[in-house]
């Protein structure tokens, strides 16, 4: 009987080893680390100087976790090292309203989209443009790089006018007021604040422009990034967005940042 006892308890110690070695031993100490880039993302997502974390995603995360009964943390992860820090294990879940495009479902998986915002140009309320691609014929567009935006403008726009990418959307913001791009594209829903500014009064929404939007370019929606690995979280996090928008939980989070019903449908 002793070998057969030393060899249960072997098994038994690989069991609780590989538990504890994932983090994942059992629902009350499951910690999930949800990584988003530091840039203010208003009102998705801005960061306090107190270090609190403020928006429409960390609110959804909590009440993500909430609903999950897990315990949650938000993870400062740079945006164009945000996929590596997950594959890495760094962080278990992107939510950094990144776009479900085709390219990054080769590489990593996502939820079922949590919301989605048309994208538009804003540029000069004087401006005398017309916003396709010969209309914008050698002008400078700005967009925030390593987007679904970005990938769109270059494609559809960036053969007659000049693309700048930019790290973050303040800086676009930035050279928009001082003159050193003529219009900038973004997601609708993330320029409203920006426009309200006394900086931003002096521009307003453009509209989509002419080019209509290919999915495989512009993606289906915004989801939270998962490894591909991780088909259980994955799975867990659908079942709770379904469950919190079929609760309307959802619903009062959107409410207190947007005029307009984000959910995809």
């Amino acid at each position: 009987m002793k070998p057969l006892f030393r060899a249960i308890t072997l098994i038994l110690s690989c069991v609780f080893f590989m538990a504890a070695f994932t983090g994942r031993a059992s629902a009350a100490d499951d910690t999930l680390r949800f990584g988003v880039a530091a840039e203010p993302y208003p009102p998705f997502l801005t960061k306090t100087p107190t270090g609190q974390w403020l928006g429409f995603e960390p609110d959804l995360i909590h009440a993500l976790c909430e609903q999950m009964k897990a315990s949650c943390e938000i993870k400062e992860v740079a945006w164009d090292g945000i996929i590596a820090a997950l594959q890495s294990n760094k962080i278990d879940v992107i939510f950094n309203s990144m776009r479900i495009l085709p390219e990054r479902e080769k590489i990593i998986a996502f939820s079922r989209p949590y919301y989605e915002t048309p994208g538009t140009f804003v540029g000069r309320k004087d401006a005398k443009l017309a916003y396709t691609p010969a209309g914008l014929g050698g002008k400078v567009i700005g967009v925030q790089g390593s987007t679904g935006n970005s990938e769109f403008i270059r494609s559809a726009y960036g053969k007659n006018a000049t693309v700048r990418l930019y790290d973050t959307q303040d800086d676009c913001n930035e050279d928009l007021v001082a003159g050193r791009i003529d219009a900038m594209y973004l997601d609708e829903l993330g320029v409203l604040s920006f426009l309200k500014t006394k900086d931003g009064s002096e521009f307003e929404l453009k509209g989509p422009g002419s080019v209509k939007m290919d999915p495989a370019i512009y993606g289906y929606g915004v989801g939270a990034g998962i490894r591909k690995s991780d088909t259980a979280l994955k799975q867990r996090i659908d079942a709770a967005l379904t469950q919190l928008h079929d609760s309307g939980k959802y619903q009062q989070i959107e409410k207190k940042y947007f005029p307009i019903d984000i959910w995809p449908h």
